[in-house]
């Protein structure tokens, strides 16, 4: 048989058999809703994560709430970031979890350091301004909690996003949905 005609086969039987189903996966995946796509988090609920060692950054009247696991050089965590502010009235508690590089750390700890950390994180999200180094001592053990935190809870990469009803959600998603599981979680 000439190869020209397994190809063709191949490809026909592919097309209409051996894998159909992937068309409905692929449609399944484009769907525009989030019903059932994210687990909640295994052992803590939201309620339980130390807040303290997050960056509160609120806006409008803050009364949604997110926690958002997030590296300060990970560019889906400032897409992320910089919906949630399109958003409007959500609290977002940012757990700083340097996962890529030193350079990761370093720029997590000026921005965990800074006198208003929240106004830090929003200039850096923003317009990449880099923070300033502390001026004096700072205690940054906030940063070895999250990461210990984050291990705990299975946090492989960044963003990683956790709304007040503990669904978990590993990754950036697209805005509409993380209004639809914002909505989904009512206020707390």
């Amino acid at each position: 048989m000439p190869l020209a005609l397994r190809r063709t086969l191949l490809l026909a039987a592919c097309a209409f058999g051996a894998f159909g189903a992937l068309p409905a996966a692929i449609a399944q995946r484009r769907s525009d809703t989030v019903e059932g796509r994210f687990g909640k988090l295994d052992g803590l609920r939201f309620d339980q994560l130390p807040f303290q060692d997050a960056i509160k950054v609120v806006h409008g009247d803050g009364k949604r709430q997110i926690a958002v696991f997030s590296d300060p050089n990970c560019g889906h965590c400032k897409r992320v970031d910089q919906d949630l502010k399109t958003l409007g009235n959500v609290t977002v508690h940012v757990f700083l979890y340097p996962v890529l590089g030193e350079d990761s750390s370093a720029k997590a700890r000026k921005l965990w350091c800074a006198r208003d950390s929240a106004r830090q994180w929003e200039a850096w999200i923003a317009s990449g301004t880099e923070p300033a180094a502390p001026a004096g001592p700072c205690d940054a053990s906030a940063l070895q909690r999250n990461a210990a935190l984050g291990r705990k809870l299975g946090i492989r990469g960044t963003p990683a996003l956790v709304f007040s009803d503990s669904t978990f959600v590993p990754g950036a998603i697209p805005v509409r949905w993380i209004e639809q599981l914002l909505a989904a979680a009512g206020p707390r």
